[in-house]
């Protein structure tokens, strides 16, 4: 265990310290955070791959008392360094795909340009490639004992990790904060892109039972029908929805625990930054009005623990290193009651 004799949490946040200046190494901490610097298929904004280092850099400013989970910090939290390889295959296979989809938004014909017909396999290998490592460094973690956090990134980052933590813990549902559905089937013609990680997830990984969606408010036809054929496995609370329900006097509490209901005793929550009200994340790759305030997402993740379900991992995406900290502050806020929860 980390000697925390001479740690002062009233101090600022160390740089020689790691993720909001915690002094812990690895093997000490008891949940360990994996960066996940990849970006390739985003469709809008860039700038998400350098989103945990950013993260990381913001949360020294973290004042780490929690009223929520006072002292979870003692049982240890640390943050894995990005991985160079991958930012840079990230940073590569990112401008082939921007030639794609410019090529795209131009009425192009993707048959008729052999150079660009390559170019989406190489996306899409590269993409099996990046889900192969994440699925490789969780399973190592979770057999380690370690509780897993991962921090992307675009919001395709945490296929791997749904599929290890099936095989590691077993059925469960996921908890998703989202502006997006993210149900598409192979969406621009990537396979793994971002805007396809739920409809990826409940085709790869059989553990997920159950898919609960909170704020959803950009969506497709193609998504509508698939919820709607889902037979109950998707259940989608669209932020529209949301606010009408309150508009009409209905509580916080009495939605939060309808959401709820629908999920299974273990839970995987994948926190789509850009659910937020995008005052708090201008920046990310699709950004949308509307959306949910820090402390809604706060009290329904309570709720969650208070109903006695058991939370067994997570993902944060889509914060983008911007061009000011706002978005990086926020993400850090964020990630810290993630931790907290998880250790809870």
């Amino acid at each position: 265990m980390a000697d925390l004799s001479q740690f002062d949490p009233n101090s600022p946040g160390l740089l020689s310290n790691n993720i909001f200046g915690l002094p812990f190494s690895e093997e000490d901490a008891r949940l360990v955070l994996l960066p996940v610097p990849w970006e390739v298929t985003v469709s809008y904004n860039n700038g998400t791959a350098r989103g945990p280092e950013q993260i990381f850099k913001a949360s020294l400013q973290v004042d780490i008392y929690d009223a929520d989970v006072q002292d979870g910090w003692k049982q240890g939290f640390f943050m894995r360094e990005s991985n160079r390889q991958l930012l840079l295959k990230s940073d590569y296979l990112r401008k082939e795909a921007e030639l794609y989809l410019k090529f795209l938004s131009e009425g192009g014909d993707i048959s008729e340009n052999e150079f660009l017909r390559r170019s989406v396999e190489d996306v899409n290998r590269g993409s099996e490639k990046m889900n192969e490592w994440v699925y490789a460094q969780t399973k190592e973690l979770l057999q380690k004992g370690k509780l897993v956090g991962l921090v992307g990134g675009d919001h395709s980052t945490p296929l791997g990790y749904f599929r290890s933590i099936g095989e590691h813990k077993g059925d469960y549902g996921i908890l998703q904060i989202d502006a997006h559905a993210d149900l598409r089937n192979s969406y621009e013609g990537f396979k793994y892109s971002h805007a396809s990680i739920m409809y990826n997830a409940l085709a790869e990984v059989p553990q997920i039972k159950k898919l609960v969606q909170v704020g959803v408010r950009d969506y497709c036809d193609e998504e509508v029908n698939y919820i709607r054929n889902s037979e109950g496995r998707v259940v989608t609370f669209f932020d529209q929805e949301i606010k009408e329900r309150q508009y009409e006097g209905e509580a916080w509490k009495s939605i939060c625990d309808s959401v709820i209901d629908h999920l299974p005793h273990q839970v995987y929550i994948s926190f789509d930054i850009d659910g937020l009200d995008p005052k708090l994340c201008p920046h990310t790759g699709t950004p949308v009005a509307g959306g949910l305030e820090g402390p809604q997402v706060f009290y329904l993740f309570k709720r969650l623990l208070e109903s006695g379900r058991r939370l067994i991992g997570f993902d944060l995406n889509e914060v983008s290193a911007g061009h000011d900290e706002w978005d990086a502050n926020v993400g850090a806020r964020m990630l810290f009651k993630l931790c907290n929860l998880m250790v809870k």
